[in-house]
């Protein structure tokens, strides 16, 4: 029977992928870049295969590496789910959290499953505002931390993930196809709905703003019953939806960038802890498109490999 895979091994592992650097992984792990080193050898001898290749002047996961990853985070993350549940010191308190309706449908079930098994003793306040709204919580001391948005002109908030914004229309109405655009928007401060006017406005496109609202769940509705073409997130995507691209007369949008804001709180620790298991959710947690109706699983999803919806594409039951 093999040995046992070493866990500072894999929190080492972890850190070089995540920093890209050997370097700047034996800071974070407190280690001198020659323990790194052969932390690395000493975990590819384990694995039996080369989890890095030279990029240059850089290191890079190999494709064998890359599916360590996912594995090394589960494992990091269990050991930290199985000592805190032996911790008589564990943390409690309660803990404001705020994010967009559209995160909260998407990402809290993963994020508030990983952190009340670790952490039992803490109760979780949540709210569901838009960005901006959050925002102001935040400067006003009425929230903890929030889950927004990233807006550059907002304040600060550290990206956890990234993804693309999409075009998309009912995959069972032609309503991309009328010669003036029906669009469903959020509010008028909504940097999704300034980056797909200037999109339209560049391409002299014409349309006209049926429905706005901050609620993700109108917008979608708006899009569901044909009755409009909207802008999402890849996370936001729903079954029934169509994703459109350049292919069909609509330009690239930019990214998406989620962000962790954190406000004034007299439990830094709660909010730490909580801001990591967020990072650790989103970093790992991918995009249901090829699960059938019904079967979608957060639990399993949680440390799927990423993929990426095409133009095109529908979305299926998830």
């Amino acid at each position: 029977m093999k040995a046992p895979l070493d866990l500072d091994q894999l929190q080492t592992f972890i850190s070089i992928a995540d920093t890209g650097s050997f370097t700047r992984a034996a800071e974070e792990v407190h280690r001198t870049q020659s323990a790194v080193s052969m932390q690395m050898r000493r975990l590819e001898e384990r694995i039996g295969k080369p989890l890095f290749e030279k990029d240059g002047r850089t290191n890079r996961l190999t494709e064998e590496g890359d599916r360590l990853l996912s594995y090394a985070r589960r494992l990091i993350y269990l050991n930290r789910e199985t000592l805190a549940a032996f911790d008589d010191q564990r943390l409690e308190g309660t803990i404001r959290i705020g994010t967009p309706d559209d995160y909260a449908d998407r990402f809290l079930p993963e994020i508030m499953a990983r952190f009340s098994r670790s952490n039992p003793r803490v109760e979780l306040t949540v709210v569901c505002e838009p960005t901006p709204g959050l925002v102001e919580h935040i400067k006003r001391g009425n929230l903890d931390l929030a889950l927004v948005t990233h807006n550059d002109t907002r304040g600060q908030s550290e990206v956890v993930r990234r993804e693309p914004l999409l075009w998309v229309t009912s995959a069972n109405h032609a309503t991309h196809e009328q010669e003036i655009l029906p669009m469903a928007f959020g509010r008028p401060n909504c940097i999704w709905r300034r980056a797909a006017v200037d999109v339209l406005d560049r391409q002299k496109r014409d349309y006209r703003i049926l429905f706005s609202s901050f609620s993700a769940t109108v917008i979608t509705a708006a899009v569901l019953s044909g009755l409009a073409v909207s802008v999402l997130p890849e996370c936001a995507l729903r079954p029934g939806m169509r994703v459109l691209g350049e292919a069909d007369g609509f330009g690239q949008l930019p990214d998406c960038r989620i962000g962790i804001m954190r406000g004034q709180t007299s439990q830094p620790e709660i909010v730490d802890a909580l801001a990591r298991h967020i990072a650790e959710s989103l970093d790992n947690i991918s995009v249901p498109i090829s699960e059938e109706a019904g079967s979608f699983d957060f639990a399993a999803l949680a440390f799927a490999k990423m993929k990426r919806v095409k133009a095109n594409q529908i979305m299926p039951g998830w």
